[in-house]
């Protein structure tokens, strides 16, 4: 009788999961980004839309003066000479020129393709040749040393507050008026018309952009604010930003979905822990978007009694890497505030499951349930279903994955196939349909949330001159991250020794973002590798 009832609880719970969430927010239909941004100002037009906390001091814009300036910044776009469907790249940290910069490019129907501010000169220079970008929206203290010559396709650097290079324009030229300067018209339907273009590292290789359309955005949005689930977000709510809006977390989660629910954004450039916590509690902040080492920090705050009493959190997001079980039953236990863990990928706009907030369902190790309208399958090495409970690679379909990565045909039919993207990762399925992810893609690390490929980092390790062959696998460190650790060959005049680590550590940092940079470097005399050359970085990682 135990067992039966047993069993009759975890399928009603199922079900209760399932219907939950079988209805989006909004049609996504015929909508465009920018389209639905503007009728939120109109709607909410005294309520304050964005605080942005790098200003001094904090900047705070209404919805109605967030519209009017995305409105100006298009016309002068549109007067600049952007055409519909170019390329713009964003290269910034969090601020409000950031969103208003992304809603102006698409309202211009232009493509904004958005930029880790930690870039370095190379990888700067490669989106943006990549990309075909003709303009360039930053600010001059990020691109010193940043060389813009010889980029066939970009016509126009803007800089927001300090000045550019020579040649640049202060961004405030937009914002003449422009009111003869007519918008254009959408040319396609919105599920054909890219609202965006962030480049992700995949599983190898150098990053690729991903395509992801105004329909594969918008549905997203509606798909995470489910209509009636217990603790969703609503327009009363102020939800604090520290996570980068280049990254699809922050820019559709944090920003979009923020912006197009009517709530408050309050923007810091960055996290720290301190002035996080100071925020939370002088804006009245109600939900704050984590990934695991943020939550981390805040537990080791809240254990050295910083950790305020008086908020009004109701919940946190976590997502971007695995959150350790123990970590979230640590966080909750400290301040009384629980996790809403979520999985997705650049790929699906990025979310794909949210975790359940109801108490009968909460489960914060899990990465919840499904979305609205996103099918999940289960399937084993033979790409058959496997049975309830095992583990298998997670393949998915619905409105949010991508159209394929740009200018990458072969990269995009081995993961979307049949209408079905094919993640990767190896998940299970519990009673209550409730996922979990076993083990990610064997070649991809993650650190702090940001992905990195071996093969990028790899290949920049190969341009040393002492070099003759590299191959780089992860560690986990003692705060949990995965950290790049590199396998070095070196050329026979070469002297294996701590200087020759540092110098190829300083190599490498000059030309990537800080966390690509190996943390530990191996000297060996070959690699071990497959008949067709591969790297085996099973072995590799044996040897740490």
């Amino acid at each position: 009788m135990g067992e039966y009832l047993l069993d009759f609880c975890a399928r009603n719970m199922a079900q209760h999961a399932e219907g939950l969430r079988t209805r989006l927010y909004d049609n996504p239909e015929g909508k465009f980004v920018h389209d639905v941004i503007l009728a939120s100002c109109r709607q909410h037009a005294a309520k304050t839309a964005i605080v942005d906390t790098s200003c001094t001091p904090a900047r705070r814009i209404t919805y109605a003066a967030y519209g009017e300036l995305v409105e100006r910044a298009a016309r002068g776009l549109v007067a600049a000479g952007v055409r519909p469907g170019e390329m713009i790249g964003i290269y910034l940290p969090n601020c409000w020129e950031f969103g208003v910069a992304y809603h102006a490019a698409t309202l211009a129907g232009a493509v904004p393709t958005t930029m880790n501010p930690t870039y370095r000169d190379r990888e700067v220079r490669y989106q943006l040749e990549t990309a075909d970008a003709v303009a360039l929206i930053s600010d001059g203290a990020l691109l010193t040393g940043i060389d813009l010559s010889g980029l066939p396709a970009l016509r126009n650097v803007y800089t927001i507050r300090n000045p550019g290079p020579s040649g640049s324009q202060m961004w405030e030229s937009l914002f003449a008026p422009n009111l003869s300067v007519r918008l254009p018209k959408p040319e396609h339907d919105s599920r054909e018309t890219l609202a965006t273009l962030p480049f992700s590292s995949g599983t190898t290789g150098l990053p690729k952009g991903v395509m992801l359309s105004h329909f594969n955005l918008v549905a997203n949005v509606f798909q995470t604010l489910t209509p009636g689930e217990f603790g969703a977000i609503s327009d009363p709510d102020v939800l604090l930003c520290f996570l980068p809006l280049y990254h699809i977390y922050g820019l559709t989660v944090g920003l979009n979905l923020t912006l197009m629910r009517g709530c408050t954004l309050v923007l810091m450039p960055r996290f720290d822990c301190e002035r996080s916590l100071e925020t939370i509690v002088e804006e009245g902040v109600t939900v704050t978007l984590c990934v695991p080492p943020t939550l981390l920090a805040y537990c080791q705050a809240a254990e050295q009694g910083k950790f305020p009493r008086q908020h009004r959190l109701r919940w946190v997001k976590s997502g971007a890497a695995p959150l350790a079980p123990e970590l979230a039953r640590r966080f909750t236990q400290d301040t009384g505030i629980p996790i809403r863990q979520g999985y997705g990928m650049t790929e699906a706009s990025p979310v794909t499951h949210v975790g359940f907030l109801l108490p009968e369902l909460y489960k914060p190790d899990s990465v919840g349930a499904p979305v609205v309208q996103t099918e999940c399958r289960i399937v084993d090495e033979k790409e058959n279903d496997v049975a309830p409970g095992e583990i298998g690679e997670l393949v998915m379909r619905g409105p949010q994955f991508m159209l394929g990565y740009w200018k990458s045909p072969d990269a995009s039919a081995a993961v979307l196939r049949d209408g079905w993207y094919w993640s990767g990762d190896i998940v299970r399925v519990d009673d209550s349909g409730q996922y979990y992810v076993v083990d990610r893609r064997k070649e991809m690390m993650k650190y702090k949330g940001f992905s990195i490929a071996p093969a990028e980092v790899e290949s920049v390790l190969l341009e040393h001159p002492g070099v003759r062959d590299c191959g780089v696998v992860s560690r986990v460190d003692s705060a949990g991250e995965e950290i790049p650790c590199a396998f070095v060959v070196l050329r026979e005049e070469e002297v294996a020794n701590p200087q020759t680590e540092s110098r190829l550590q300083q190599f490498v940092a000059d030309r990537l973002t800080h966390y690509k940079m190996p943390r530990e470097i191996y000297f060996v005399q070959t690699l071990p590798r497959t008949a067709s050359g591969k790297i085996l970085r099973r072995e590799l990682r044996k040897l740490l």
